[in-house]
């Protein structure tokens, strides 16, 4: 992916935030803390990256976890609306554990930076902020278990423990984050696919 794709996806990512400043602080925020950690990332560092003053930043957001914030619900909130549509789907329990598995785990690929900022970050949030993100991830958590569920009572899967097994899966896709890189072998849509692969023999889904 060149420069002009990777800015066009990050436009896009964050389209939903206006103004354009508070855009920019937010797409400057991710790239900081990623590289940085949030707590090295001073909001000087937020807003020199931004190309304003910090002064100009607190126009927009009071506080450096308000923008942490920000980012974890934007990205939370995709992962739930990804898992709903595929719970919501029609088809079998495997078409929907597949569309599930491929989707989530291609979302971790393409925005593995800010995957990574709104998993490894969680507990720099404050306990309000945190409590509302955390009841978010339990709401995907709910609805990926219950496909599985599905698949388990239908007798597609072979699944003894399935909110272990659910919590596997939701790590497995997640850690996707963690090594993937857009130099790397291995196209976004290419992780989705083996990963989707990889949790259907997991639960023992019937050919």
């Amino acid at each position: 992916m060149g420069a002009a794709e990777r800015a066009a996806e990050e436009r896009d990512e964050w389209a939903g935030v206006t103004p354009d400043a508070a855009r920019r602080l937010v797409s400057a925020a991710v790239g900081a803390f990623a590289e940085r950690g949030y707590h090295a990332t001073t909001t000087r560092d937020i807003a020199g990256r931004a190309g304003m003053s910090p002064a100009a930043l607190y126009i927009h957001y009071k506080t450096k976890e308000e923008l942490l914030y920000r980012i974890s619900g934007i990205g939370h909130e995709k992962a739930l609306r990804i898992m709903a549509a595929a719970a919501g789907a029609a088809g079998s329990p495997t078409d929907r554990l597949r569309d599930a598995v491929r989707t989530f785990a291609r979302w971790h690929a393409e925005h593995h930076t800010t995957a990574r900022v709104i998993q490894y970050e969680l507990q720099a949030l404050g306990a309000e902020h945190y409590a509302e993100i955390a009841g978010l991830r339990r709401r995907t958590d709910r609805l990926l278990r219950q496909i599985i569920q599905d698949g388990t009572d239908s007798g597609e899967f072979s699944v003894d423990d399935v909110p272990g097994t659910t919590l596997a899966v939701l790590s497995l896709c997640v850690d996707v984050a963690r090594w993937f890189s857009a130099e790397g072998p291995r196209t976004p849509d290419e992780v989705g696919t083996l990963y989707a692969d990889l949790v259907l023999r997991m639960v023992g889904a019937r050919p």
